[in-house]
């Protein structure tokens, strides 16, 4: 390929401009940090790279002599240089997205999947008012932060980026002047110089208090910003397609959560206990509550008519009385000339009650609803004066913080393995052989203690004494923090109703009971393909038990069932995932109707296609139908929280196409799905999943190659989460999480978790039904996002890397990396039949053009991480200056390719 293919469109043409600007600016930091010589030698390999890739074989051998010759010593650095480029561009490209919003926007028009363009479609498709208004007073959008710590990015790194990222915004305005535009170069300059001299990765694995810092950052900087904009966009859309939906903006429900992991997620994580739950309770409701004290100081000082001036309402006149009574000591320090400005001796007096729930004192505000309702008292008077708009519009704002982030910031859910609460329930009921009984003996077992037929009396200390105290503190927490501040019990490999049971009666051994009911949403996690297809069957069990049925009424008969994306990938493949996946959503839903149970669906899916996650817009859309109903929970795990709320332009467009496309599936009628579709996509599944079991868990030689052709056991060892790369005990594929399954083949360009025996099925189908029914399928939303999904994993592969990561390993293990190669040029092949295309990513020229263009750059990485893992292998993994080096190229390739795969 010649560079010269690689054309930006004219759109696009401020992009390569500010890509040449960052990339001049990075390699004056590198001559001013490492010398002439060193900036020398990087752009000898960069030249030569770019050659390789167009076809120079000499260029190839010239790269191959530098890097070992003219880099020795010098590895690390060298990988340090290309990853300061890929992160400015990286840069360069986010901002760029916020470029185009904005063109969009003066054009007088947002982009096709925004809430304004979304409404509009609905409006032209005859969707009728009250169809519309009943649906957003039951919608849900709730991102979930996960403690999936797949950001091999340090937090202060992220900053300085960001602190990029401003300087890049500002650079927008097209009014700038030249000395303006000067100092935002310089500034950059000095961000890019400090992450140069600030190490890549950090030296010791991050605490649960790390993480929870991390994540809270995205919620109190970012998101807290963008929501009461998101409603704004929201009602101007309303407005503007659907006048009559919400005459009265108080009307006008809140359809924004949030929700969080961190510190809550035990599951195979011994760092999670009952007092990271407390701890993480505590800071949620400290840090919410200090970005309210500041509006109301602000707003204090903008308020301020007189009444001698105004007219203010009674109701305002008669809370400022109410709380000089109660808070004497603060009304106090209230000044004379304040005391004939009742808007702004009302908000000193509720921030000195706001001051109190920090400090624990009495008369604090007992909930977020008593602040939300002065809040909306202030509103309603400043709405009787015209002429106040601006503090209306400064009060409105905060009313829409206040009503989606409470006391409580973020729900904070609980995850644990069904297995260690198993053992709890052995150790409660003195049952030794409970672990050996079936789960029907274990569910009718659990029914009679639940309907207090049988007396539990047994030592609570240990596993099960640990386990009790964490229902200890979501109980606690109900009362502290309100039952907003705990979302929802995860149970992590569920296999049966008994596991669901289990936490009932573990709650109600804690005291988390509120009248005589546990006040608590429980999850089942199905997260293998086994597990996928025995949900229908756990659901009809659970809705038949009388101590269940009673739990459901309590909940509003709804139950939400989480389904998981990466695991159920990594036990059978992406084609037998999906069909399972997709199959289960809708038999579980059928279920749930059978049984008068309203099913909510919680999508645990991953960053990447290769850890279920992929294009989310087009998830949704793709579910089945009656599925989405309203209702979004969807993690948002690793570097993916950085890219899509790690700019605030960028947080408002994620949250508006989520929103746009739950509105589009819940109000979708009838899809086409002919009989032969699904028979095709049942031999897909199968013939898939055979081929992937039969290579990943079946082959001997497998796991040896796996650990010897990828980075796996420098990954194991790179510090950036809190918890064990296994969930439970033993070193088999099936106890790796996915998280280091997936990051281990994406360092080494092979995107085998996200294609691997797709190509197997869909040439068995193909035989069977034929090529033409197949390109017919692709009308089918579920089936054209998975052929999309699989094609931008192969389209970031290159064979050719990973064929150099091969030589890794023994030459009797090769077969095992050709037998990879053929599927996946079998699956691309197929993809190519399919689209009618000669080459993939066609019809992805942003995707495709930005792959090309990092490809050469991040050849040289992968060429020393192969040198450098043979001589750290070598010396038996004891030399830290090349685990050094060798984490140092985790983290450039990451950069190169965008993630972790």
């Amino acid at each position: 390929m010649s560079r010269r293919e690689v054309e930006f469109p004219p759109k696009d043409l401020p992009l390569k401009e500010d890509v040449g600007k960052l990339g001049t600016l990075v390699g004056e930091m590198l001559k001013e940090q490492c010398g002439d010589d060193f900036f020398d030698l990087v752009e000898a390999v960069r030249r030569a790279a770019i050659a390789r890739r167009e076809g120079d074989a000499a260029a190839a051998e010239r790269l191959t002599v530098l890097l070992s010759e003219g880099a020795a010593g010098r590895e690390r650095a060298l990988v340090r240089a290309f990853t300061a480029y890929f992160q400015v561009v990286n840069l360069a490209e986010k901002v760029h997205r916020v470029r185009r919003i904005r063109d969009y926007l003066r054009e007088g028009r947002g982009p096709s999947d925004s809430l304004d363009a979304v409404l509009g479609q609905l409006r032209e498709a005859g969707v009728e008012t009250d169809a519309l208004r009943a649906l957003i007073e039951r919608l849900v959008i709730e991102p979930v932060m996960t403690a999936h710590p797949t950001e091999a990015t340090r937090r202060t790194l992220l900053e300085k980026e960001r602190s990029i990222v401003v300087r890049l915004v500002e650079r927008l305005d097209p009014s700038r002047t030249p000395q303006e535009e000067a100092m935002a170069l310089e500034r950059i300059r000095q961000a890019v110089t400090s992450t140069w001299q600030t190490e890549l990765s950090p030296h010791q694995r991050p605490t649960v208090e790390d993480e929870r810092e991390h994540v809270l950052f995205y919620l109190t900087e970012v998101l807290y910003r963008v929501v009461p904009v998101f409603y704004e966009e929201f009602r101007r859309a309303l407005d503007l397609y659907f006048p009559d939906a919400f005459a009265d903006e108080e009307r006008m429900p809140s359809v924004l959560r949030f929700a969080s992991w961190v510190g809550g997620d035990m599951d195979g994580n011994p760092n999670v206990t009952e007092a990271t739950i407390r701890a993480s309770l505590e800071d949620h409701r400290a840090l919410i509550v200090k970005r309210y004290l500041p509006e109301l100081n602000k707003l204090a000082r903008v308020l301020s008519q007189s009444l001698s001036e105004i007219g203010v309402s009674e109701a305002v006149r008669h809370r400022v009385k109410r709380y000089q009574s109660q808070l004497p000591e603060e009304a106090k320090t209230l000044p004379e000339r304040h005391r004939e400005m009742p808007y702004r001796c009302l908000l000193n007096l509720m921030a000195a009650r706001l001051r109190r729930v920090l400090e624990g004192r009495d008369r604090a505000y007992g909930s977020s609803a008593e602040l939300l309702g002065d809040l909306q008292l202030i509103r309603a008077s400043l709405e009787q004066n015209a002429g106040l708009a601006a503090g209306w519009f400064q009060v409105r704002r905060l009313i829409w913080r206040v009503r989606t982030f409470g006391f409580h910031l973020a729900a904070l859910d609980v995850r644990q393995d069904a297995l260690v609460l198993r053992r709890a329930v052995a150790e409660l009921t003195g049952d030794e052989e409970w672990l050996e009984r079936s789960a029907d003996e274990r569910t009718r077992r659990l029914v009679l203690l639940l309907s207090g037929e049988v007396e539990i009396a047994a030592p609570r200390d240990g596993e099960l004494g640990e386990t009790l105290a964490v229902f200890a503190a979501l109980s606690d927490a109900r009362s502290t923090f309100g039952s907003g501040a705990t979302g929802t019990f995860i149970i992590s490999m569920t296999q049966g109703a008994d596991d669901v049971l289990s936490v009932l009666l573990l709650a109600r051994a804690a005291g988390l009971v509120d009248d005589d009911r546990v006040p608590l949403d429980v999850a089942p996690l199905l997260e293998t393909v086994d597990d996928l297809e025995a949900g229908p069957k756990i659901l009809r069990a659970l809705c038949r038990l009388g101590p269940y049925q009673a739990h459901l009424e309590t909940r509003a008969n709804e139950q939400l069932i989480m389904i998981g994306y990466s695991d159920s990938n990594k036990d059978g493949g992406i084609g037998s995932a999906r069909w399972a996946l997709q199959q289960a959503q809708a038999e579980i839903h059928a279920a749930g109707r059978e049984s008068g149970v309203a099913i909510r669906f919680f999508h645990g899916r991953g960053g990447s296609v290769s850890r279920g996650g992929g294009n989310t817009i087009r998830g949704i859309l793709a579910a089945p139908v009656g599925t989405v109903d309203g209702y979004l929970r969807v993690t948002e795990q690793g570097e993916v929280i950085d890219e899509k709320y790690g700019v605030r332009p960028l947080a408002l467009r994620n949250l508006e196409q989520m929103t746009g496309a739950v509105l589009r599936a819940s109000l979708r009628g009838a899809e086409r799905v002919e009989p032969g579709w699904t028979e095709a996509m049942d031999l897909i599944a199968a013939d898939s999943r055979r081929a992937y079991r039969e290579l990943v868990f079946e082959s001997r030689d497998f796991v040896p190659y796996f650990r010897a052709a990828t980075p796996i056991d420098v990954i194991e060892r790179l510090a950036i989460g809190s918890r064990p790369a296994s969930r439970r005990s033993g070193q088999g594929i099936e106890n790796l999480r996915a998280i280091p399954w997936v990051f281990s083949w994406a360092q080494t360009r092979v995107g085998l978790p996200g294609s691997f025996g797709l190509g197997t099925g869909l040439a068995a189908a193909r035989d069977k039904f034929g090529l033409d029914t197949l390109k017919e399928m692709l009308q089918w939303p579920f089936f054209a996002a998975l052929i999309d999904d699989v094609e931008v994993v192969l389209g970031r592969s290159d064979l050719d890397v990973g064929r150099c990561y091969r030589a890794l390993a023994e030459p009797k293990l090769h077969p095992v990396y050709d037998r990879i190669a053929a599927e996946m040029e079998l699956a691309t092949e197929m993809i190519l039949k399919l689209k009618g295309s000669t080459e993939l990513l066609a019809g992805a020229a942003t995707l495709k053009r930005s792959i090309r263009l990092r490809n050469p750059y991040v050849d040289p990485m992968h060429l020393l991480q192969i040198d450098l893992l043979a001589r750290w292998r070598s010396g038996r993994r004891k030399n830290p200056d090349l685990l050094s080096a060798l984490f140092s190229t985790i983290n450039g390739i990451a950069a190169g390719i965008q993630g972790t795969g």
